[in-house]
């Protein structure tokens, strides 16, 4: 029987792995992490962590090569994440120049998701709409009205709608920092 956790069309809004792999477990790399060969190992803790902590530092490099940090709000749907933003604003900028961002994700018991994803801009009508009723039908904290940020609605000018698509994903728990253990990985 197929895994509907493996479908690539809809995954349930948990992280799942389109590739396919004969060897369900991690390997130890020479920088001291844990190599995760399929997404769909972590996907559980990922979606756990990420939709406990909700909101996520973003980074993105400056038209000069520089960081700049700014808090969003992600919502994940299977391995492609979407975040409700201001359509014409530094990042938009930022973007252009080098189309990836950081994410990183934390928790006060030092849990954390740490990302690196390519974003792009979806400014299509059906998208937008879609993403529109992700954030509006998803219960909080992960979910929120979009019309209290875009008063305009979808048709607001400064509506845009970020799909992001993960290249590396690490996960690192506070109790496994202490213990010496190291992080989870999973590279595309």
């Amino acid at each position: 029987m197929p895994n509907p956790a493996l479908d690539p069309t809809r995954s349930g809004g948990r992280l799942t792995n389109h590739s396919q792999h004969a060897d369900t477990a991690s390997a130890p790399t020479k920088e001291g992490q844990m190599r995760i060969e399929r997404l769909e190992d972590i996907a559980k803790e990922f979606d756990e962590r990420v939709r406990g902590i909700a909101s996520a530092t973003a980074t993105t490099v400056d038209t000069k090569g520089r960081p700049f940090s700014r808090m969003l709000h992600p919502i994940w749907e299977g391995a492609v994440g979407w975040i409700a933003t201001g359509r014409n604003t530094l990042k938009t900028k930022h973007l252009a120049k080098n189309p990836y961002l950081a994410l990183s994700y934390w928790t006060p018991a030092q849990d954390t998701v740490m990302m690196q994803c390519r974003a792009e801009w979806c400014d299509d009508a059906a998208t937008k709409s879609r993403i529109w009723a992700l954030f509006r039908n998803t219960p909080e904290p992960v979910g929120y009205d979009p019309q209290h940020f875009w008063r305009g609605g979808l048709d607001d000018p400064s509506f845009g709608v970020l799909k992001l698509t993960p290249r590396r994903i690490e996960l690192w728990t506070g109790q496994e920092v202490m213990a010496g253990t190291p992080p989870k990985v999973w590279l595309a």
